[in-house]
Order: structure tokens, then C-alpha cells, then sequence
């Protein structure tokens, strides 16, 4: 292959490797690593090894993504607070229509799944991803991890079971979610305590991840009144000019903070019967770069 359709290969399936490995890892910035080092692996590589350019770079892709979660799962173990995925602006593009198919990338990408997916063995991670998120055949998940298919099924099935005993068991339209986002906005910062309190389930929970770098709790608060009343008092605590701005992030509606035009915080929310049943709060500054709008 000439340097320029070698490049060409690449880029046509970089989305789809970068889509694997984001939801492998969590982390926009890993899942750029992995990527190019897959591209360096793909220049180098010895072209009669190279059958099938789409099989060769997900088998590199995954199995790079593989070592890479085993070293960010122990750095995991010393976090700071509660752990939450890297915000990522999704734009599944034209080629993916407003279909079910669109909805099951937007579903396997949102936060409240990728909380769920940490809980996975490596393997058992890999083979949804690719499976559930992607739709590879079970012959070719088997090539790429050098497993059997049979144990590729098993994995498979001990990996769905286990996503949907954690998962949310409800689907929200995205026009609920933006309305109830904008609600929730208008109640926190008007100081309306009993308007938040009835946007809330009674079981609502508040996780928020800061890594230590920023102001946020450091344990998952429970309960309507517990949590209305924190972020009551973090909307009458601040002292400086914010900007609101409504963004696609994790294949859903979600509200980010500017400071001084800079990404502070991002908030997302699940929704369950017309209440809000999770509000997911992103501080860690080194999990914004994937959403800065500078």
C-alpha cells in the first residue's frame, strides 16, 4: 500500500477505533493514545500479515485499550472521591442514521453505562464493547482477544447479565431530558428549594467527581432533601459570572459550566417517571479537555 491510502485506511475507521476505545477506558485522552499507537502499529506492520484492515486495527485497538485499562484500573484504586467517565461530546455523524442504531451507540456511551462497565473484568469489558456497542461478530471478537469463541460467548453473556442488573431500567426521550436539565437549572439557581425538591425522586442520588482538584463531594449523596439542599448551597455560594451552555455529551443532553470561558462543570442527569434519579457532576479539570469550547 502507497503512505497516502495507508493513512486513508486509517482515518476511515479511526471513529470506530477511537468509539472502541473510549468505551473501553472512560477517558478521552487514553483512548487518543491508544489510537495512535494503533496507527503506528498499522504503518509498521507487515502487509502480508494484513488481510483485513478493519480486523487487524480492531484486534490492535482492543488489545492496546486491554494493557491500558489493567495500569488505569490500579491508578483507579487511589482516587480521590467517586470515579466518573470523561465527558465526551457525541456526534455519531451522517453515516449513522436517526435510528436504533444511533440510540444503541448513544446508549452504550452514556455515563450512567459507563459507570456500570468499570465494574467489568477487562475481557468481559472488551467483549461488550465490541459486541453490544459494535456489533462484531463472535468469531471476530475471538481473533481479536485470541480466545475460543466458545469462551468469548461465555464472556459475553456473564458481562450482559451484569450491565443489566446495574444499568437504569428505563429510557427517557431527549427532549425530557433537555426540559427537566433546564428545569433543574432554573430551580438551583433561583434558590428555589421546594421547586428543586419536586424535579427530584425520593431516592435521587449526587455523584460527583472532583479527583481532589476541585470542590465536590466525596461521597455519593442520597436522598431529594439531601441532595437539593447541596446544590442549593453550592448556587448561593458562588460568587462569580458563570456561563450556561446545553450540549450533546454521552449521547445525552447535558449542562456545562463555564468560568472566565473555561470549562468548570459538567452536569448530566438520568430520568425515571418525570423525575430525576441521578445527577452526575464532573469537576476533575483533567476530564474537561474533551469538552473545552475555547
Amino acid at each position: 500500500m502507497a503512505t497516502d491510502t495507508l493513512t486513508d485506511v486509517f482515518e476511515d475507521h479511526r471513529p470506530m477505533l477511537t468509539g472502541v476505545a473510549y468505551r473501553m477506558l472512560g477517558r478521552a485522552a487514553d483512548a487518543e493514545d491508544v489510537v495512535q499507537e494503533a496507527w503506528l502499529r498499522w504503518t509498521s506492520a507487515d502487509r502480508a500479515d494484513v488481510r483485513e484492515p478493519r480486523a487487524f486495527l480492531v484486534r490492535i485497538t482492543t488489545r492496546l485499550a486491554l494493557d491500558r485499562l489493567r495500569q488505569v484500573q490500579a491508578r483507579r484504586e487511589s482516587y480521590v472521591g467517586p470515579w466518573l467517565p470523561e465527558p465526551v461530546v457525541t456526534d455519531f455523524g451522517p453515516t449513522v442514521p436517526d435510528t436504533a442504531e444511533r440510540a444503541m451507540l448513544a446508549d452504550s456511551v452514556s455515563l450512567a453505562v459507563l459507570v456500570v462497565l468499570e465494574s467489568l473484568s477487562p475481557l468481559e469489558r472488551a467483549v461488550f464493547v465490541l459486541r453490544e456497542a459494535f456489533g462484531f461478530p463472535f468469531g471476530e471478537i475471538a481473533t481479536a482477544l485470541d480466545r475460543s469463541e466458545a469462551a468469548v460467548r461465555q464472556l459475553a453473556g456473564r458481562a450482559r447479565r451484569h450491565v443489566d442488573e446495574g444499568r437504569p431500567r428505563y429510557d427517557v426521550d431527549p427532549a425530557e431530558r433537555r426540559d427537566l436539565t433546564e428545569r433543574f437549572l432554573a430551580a438551583a439557581a433561583g434558590g428555589d428549594l421546594d421547586q428543586l425538591l419536586a424535579l427530584l425522586a425520593p431516592d435521587v442520588r449526587l455523584v460527583g467527581d472532583s479527583g481532589g482538584k476541585s470542590k465536590a463531594p466525596l461521597r455519593i449523596i442520597e436522598s431529594a432533601d439531601k441532595v437539593g439542599r447541596f446544590l442549593l448551597a453550592v448556587s448561593q455560594g458562588l460568587d462569580t459570572v458563570l456561563e450556561f451552555r446545553f450540549m450533546e455529551l454521552n449521547g445525552g443532553p447535558a449542562l456545562l459550566v463555564l468560568v472566565d470561558g473555561k470549562p468548570d462543570t459538567v452536569f448530566q442527569i438520568e430520568v425515571r417517571d418525570g423525575y430525576i434519579q441521578c445527577v452526575y457532576i464532573v469537576r476533575n479539570p483533567d476530564k474537561l479537555h474533551a469538552v473545552d469550547v475555547g
